[in-house]
């Protein structure tokens, strides 16, 4: 949550699985459980959701994801980000997906770029839910278009 913002209480995590279970049985999509098959340990998610944010971009089906610390830099994030990007533009035939973040955030910005999504400078935007002055206010936007089903 080093990007993001601080740890989800309880009730707020409920709330977002409860939003993923609602996308997935309207939209055929949503967040995918990211577990370690060797033990068995989730250690966070991976998937699509619709943009909450008011935004020149929205609305928009965004990729994202959000991985326990102890699992950064294992390769987790791009592998799965990669599998859920070919899933929204090739069997949901999706003609957009985009990803955003703090631009401070070079982890997540790698995973973008590895998994194909491509910045324009133009779409940066300020973060509407976060104040001015906080290091998060500044956000990067990356896109991919599927071009066979635009």
């Amino acid at each position: 949550m080093e990007f993001i913002g601080p740890l989800l209480t309880e009730d707020h995590t409920k709330a977002m699985m409860e939003r993923s279970r609602e996308s997935w049985k309207k939209r055929g999509y949503g967040r995918f459980a990211v577990e370690i098959s060797e033990s068995a340990t989730t250690i966070g998610f991976i998937g699509l959701a619709l943009t909450r944010i008011e935004t020149h971009f929205a609305p928009a089906v965004e990729i994202g994801w959000r991985l326990a610390t102890e699992s950064w830099g294992s390769g987790y994030a791009t592998e799965g980000a990669l599998a859920v990007k070919d899933y929204a533009l090739a069997e949901l035939g999706l003609t957009e997906i985009v990803s955003f973040t703090s631009e401070v955030n070079l982890r997540s910005r790698r995973v973008m770029e590895k998994i194909g999504l491509r910045r324009n400078p133009t779409d940066d935007f300020d973060h509407p839910s976060i104040s001015e002055g906080n290091p998060l206010h500044r956000n990067v936007l990356y896109r991919k278009l599927n071009i066979s089903h635009s």
